[in-house]
C-alpha cells in the first residue's frame, strides 16, 4: 500500500463484502472453515458463493462461515439454510459447484441433489 487511495480502496472492498455477508436474510450459506475444510479447498468455495451473489445482485443472502462440522472426508462442506430453518448440506463443494448451487437453489429454489450429503452416502 502507497497511498491513501489504495487504502480506501481496500476499505471500499472490504464494506462490499460484509454488506453482502450481512444482508437481509432470505437465505444463509454457512461454510465449514476448520482447519479440515481450508485444506479442502473451504476458502475458494466461500469467495465464489461472494462473488456469486455479488454478480448476481443478491443482497438477501447471509454468507457465514463455521468451525468443524464434523465430517472431514466429505469437506469442505456447506449448508443452506432458509428462512424456515430448513436446511441442506452441500459436500465436497468446489467453486464451480458454489456457482450451480447459487443459480439453482438460492435463485430457483431447486436444490442440487446430488451435491447433498445424502448422495454422497448412498454412492
Amino acid at each position: 500500500m502507497k497511498s491513501l487511495a489504495e487504502l480506501e480502496a481496500i476499505r471500499k472492498k472490504a464494506q462490499e463484502q460484509i454488506s453482502v455477508r450481512e444482508g437481509n436474510e432470505r437465505m444463509r450459506i454457512v461454510v465449514g472453515m476448520a482447519t479440515c475444510g481450508i485444506a479442502a479447498g473451504a476458502r475458494p468455495v466461500m469467495n465464489a458463493f461472494l462473488e456469486e451473489l455479488k454478480k448476481r445482485n443478491i443482497n438477501d443472502v447471509k454468507v457465514t462461515m463455521t468451525g468443524c462440522i464434523g465430517a472431514c472426508r466429505l469437506e469442505p462442506i456447506v449448508d443452506v439454510i432458509d428462512s424456515n430453518g430448513k436446511k441442506v448440506t452441500y459436500v465436497k463443494m468446489t467453486p464451480e459447484k458454489a456457482a450451480r448451487v447459487v443459480a439453482e437453489h438460492i435463485v430457483n429454489g431447486r436444490v442440487c441433489v446430488d451435491y447433498t450429503i445424502g448422495a454422497e452416502e448412498n454412492k
